[in-house]
């Protein structure tokens, strides 16, 4: 019986992993050892000290990490009313319960105090901004840097808004992003507007959530400084600070507490809940709509700014949430004010270019919506190839007229032309194309698109090879340059060719396919168009083609595979500047 052989521990530069760029640009970077006991108020919350690492905690997930999991997940059963009781979030279900039941009793047991409420309005937008400036993008998506004071500031903001630590509020948050609309997303929308507003936090999870890492965080001392102490923090920015400013400020301690403490905390728990409901229920998708969340001016009335959810799923590392200046953005305002005083820098911004091709894209998509409900004409592909003298032979049965190389069939419009019937009626056999552009009346967009619905066939060289419209030899070669003098001429001729000038109806078409090429002063035999020369219309496409989407799937250029050594090592992306647009260098 063999025996195993024994394990090799792995290399030194394996197990000792150096700082990556971002630990560099942190100012709290402190990758050392936290303290080992952890205090009673944390072990009574469960909360346990943070160990830095840089071993990412995805680092060894598979490709197929999402539908492998979601397959061999197991779930727990739905929650009915006989599992409710046991099912329930305690702490969460308390702190959600517990705090408005107090605002709502100070509401009736408490005097209106002006300062304490312009107080509790101010109090709500710190506390929030450390939510959204702070947890969201400094935290969770490190969309710009900030110094050590101003991390210390955010950090004791957002614990005031008494939800959960920066760590395990980012740890959700990546999460979020990473598995948008999943069974691993901590709060999809798919699951409900209830479950992504409160019910994730209410109900213990079905399933358990994606994997994200945090080892950067982990390796901030303010991170870890606040995860250390949050219980006590939430108590003291959460309740004390509140009351404490307004007693002594102007003697309202009950007031304080009630209002700016209370009151207070339960608009920031709902202001930041939208996010994830609201956000993902009202407004538009103009940057994407593979994913549910959408951009709304209320939904950013109700969030401190991050109601443009549409564009933060598109580009979650810019510290922008709304890009237009008239937009409702208090959090950028906030950032950016911060910049200008160097307590931030490096606010990442996604290159204009990239952002307009996702509006592009929706465009499209939006006009391709709207084609899919209108009647286009026939393509090219879907009809017959007709030559110059059947297209003669069939025009004396139907009104068929020749434009831009296109057989029409206008016997329905005959009579509701506008410029007249005799316009129409003078162009039937011929090829009309001169008159249609400009020769006779250049006409509109609605013209050319009713045009194009009439199309029953395609002319055999269409407009560029003139000589395949010429008559035969036999009755070519009997004319001579008017119809007139042809008529004098022809005693020798045969008796069908005279038969043939005979007929009315043919001269004048004859005559006016030649007056429609060649003018009053002919070149060429009569009947006979002469070739046109190519202009601005020749290869012009109708604005009924030009707006026709059609979808297509990209090939392989052919050789590109086998030229793949001699692809250029810097990118336009690189060149162009946009790479240090996109990590704050040029902010």
């Amino acid at each position: 019986m063999s025996t195993a052989a024994p394990q090799t521990p792995p290399p030194a530069e394996l197990r000792e992993r150096r700082p990556s760029p971002v630990d560099k640009l942190d100012p709290a970077f402190e990758p050392t050892t936290p303290e080992k006991d952890e205090s009673t108020l944390n072990k009574l919350a469960g909360v346990h000290n943070t160990k830095p690492t840089f071993e990412p905690s995805d680092r060894h997930i598979p490709d197929n990490y999402v539908s492998y999991t979601i397959s061999r997940q197991k779930y727990l059963p739905p929650v009915t009313w006989k599992t409710l009781l046991q099912n329930i979030q305690w702490i969460s279900f308390l702190a959600l319960t517990i705090t408005p039941s107090v605002a709502i009793y100070g509401i009736f047991t408490t005097a209106w105090n002006t300062k304490t409420a312009i107080w509790s309005v101010i109090y709500y937008f710190i506390t929030g901004l450390g939510i959204t400036a702070g947890y969201h993008r400094l935290w969770a998506h490190r969309a710009y840097n900030a110094s050590v004071p101003l991390q210390f500031a955010l950090a004791l903001a957002g614990a005031g808004a008494v939800e959960g630590s920066i760590k395990w509020w980012s740890r959700g948050h990546r999460a979020h992003h990473r598995y948008t609309d999943t069974k691993l997303d901590p709060y999809s929308a798919h699951e409900g507007f209830w479950h992504a507003h409160v019910g994730w936090m209410l109900v213990k999870p079905r399933g358990k959530i994606g994997v994200a890492d945090v080892s950067d965080l982990s390796r901030n001392k303010v991170v870890r400084w606040q995860h250390k102490n949050y219980v006590p923090l939430i108590f003291l920015m959460g309740f004390i600070v509140p009351t404490v400013v307004a007693g002594l400020g102007w003697g309202d301690w009950w007031g304080g507490f009630f209002f700016a403490g209370a009151a207070r905390l339960v608009f920031v728990h709902h202001s930041t809940f939208c996010v994830n409901s609201l956000a993902h229920w009202l407004g538009e998708q103009p940057f994407d709509n593979k994913h549910t969340p959408r951009d709304h001016f209320i939904t950013a009335l109700c969030t401190v700014g991050e109601g443009y959810h549409n564009f933060h799923h598109q580009f979650p590392m810019d510290f922008r949430n709304a890009i237009k200046w008239y937009q409702y953005d208090p959090t950028k305002w906030f950032i950016w004010t911060m910049s200008q005083f160097k307590l931030a820098s490096h606010l990442k911004r996604f290159p204009d270019n990239e952002i307009k091709k996702g509006q592009y894209t929706m465009k499209l998509q939006e006009l391709q919506e709207q084609a899919a409900h209108l009647q286009w004409p026939k393509s090219s592909n879907e009809l017959p190839v007709i030559s110059w003298d059947d297209f003669k032979a069939e025009s004396k049965e139907r009104a068929l007229v020749a434009v831009h190389g296109f057989i029409h069939d206008c016997s329905s419009f005959i009579e509701d032309h506008p410029g007249g019937a005799h316009l129409i009626k003078r162009a039937i056999g011929t090829d009309a194309t001169t008159a249609f552009f400009g020769g006779v009346y250049d006409h509109s967009n609605a013209a050319h698109n009713m045009l194009a619905m009439m199309r029953v066939g395609i002319l055999d060289g269409g407009m560029e090879v003139e000589h395949l419209k010429k008559r035969p030899a036999s009755v070519a070669s009997s004319v001579s340059d008017s119809p007139i003098s042809s008529a004098a001429s022809s005693a020798s001729a045969s008796s069908v060719d005279i038969q043939s000038l005979a007929d009315q109806d043919e001269d004048d078409r004859l005559y006016q396919t030649q007056l429609n090429s060649q003018g009053p002063v002919p070149k060429a035999p009569f009947g006979q168009p002469q070739a046109m020369v190519a202009d601005r219309w020749t290869l012009s496409v109708p604005p009924s083609e030009k707006w026709r989407i059609v979808q297509t799937v990209p090939d392989v250029r052919p050789g590109l595979l086998g030229r793949s050594h001699s692809l250029e090592k810097i990118t336009r992306a690189d060149s162009r500047g946009e790479t240090a647009e996109l990590i704050g260098e040029k902010a």
